[in-house]
């Protein structure tokens, strides 16, 4: 099964060298599964000719807003939908489930309450599953053809299931606690309030359920579905 990898964001240069770009650490983390990969810039508005170029899609990251006026925006809007009409699987995380939620007809917001970093812990449906984050948007508005299926204290809409053609969480599976100690180091300074980053520094080390949320992405991908 081919994943197509739309890559609409990238890793702080100064630690690609160690944790590779966003598609790099999807496909590790989705290593074993029996998935082939490729990736389109969409970034760079590179996007398929065709929804039908890759068995299924994964939507990467972003340190850009759904909301910015950013010309590879409208064009991954329309590609979401005509992914979700022809029934080829989506995933999107972080970035990627707040762009599918507002091409699908909800919102996306810089959240008034702040950033959320570090492991956190979510309510994916009454099993509690802790996942590193690193945000500050989140969708504050539900599209009508969305299901919440995960929640936390901080992030009321944390994973969307739309029937089972599209699947999206805000939390980063893919994202080690190395990487996000890397991250605080890095893009955090001066963006992130220090107090909250050594508050997420403590919490380096809880163990997580990367792996099973992995699993589920896994699962998703290989339900049977029918062709538009």
């Amino acid at each position: 099964m081919l994943i197509g990898i739309l890559q609409t964001g990238e890793t702080p240069e100064v630690l690609r060298g160690r944790s590779g770009d966003y598609p790099d650490m999807f496909e590790t983390m989705l290593s074993g599964y029996g998935f082939t990969f490729r990736t389109w810039r969409a970034l760079d508005n590179q996007l398929p000719a065709s929804v039908n170029e890759a068995d299924g899609w994964l939507i990467t990251g972003s340190r850009h807003g759904a909301y910015e006026d950013l010309p590879f925006i409208k064009p991954l809007e329309r590609f979401i939908r005509a992914a979700y009409d022809a029934h080829v699987p989506m995933v999107g995380v972080c970035f990627g489930h707040q762009i599918i939620a507002q091409a699908m007809g909800g919102k996306v917001e810089k959240y008034h309450g702040g950033w959320s970093v570090g492991p956190q812990e979510y309510d994916f449906d009454g099993k509690k599953m802790i996942v590193n984050a690193w945000h500050q948007d989140q969708v504050t508005e539900k599209p009508a053809s969305a299901t919440r299926i995960a929640t936390s204290d901080f992030c009321e809409n944390a994973a969307f299931l739309y029937d089972n053609r599209t699947f999206t969480v805000q939390p980063h599976p893919e994202m080690t606690d190395d990487y996000v100690q890397a991250l605080m180091e890095t893009r955090g300074k001066g963006v992130v309030p220090d107090a909250l980053i050594s508050q997420a520094a403590a919490r380096l080390g809880t163990p997580l359920d990367s792996g099973s949320l992995a699993d589920q992405i896994a699962a998703f991908f290989k339900l049977p579905r029918p062709k538009s």
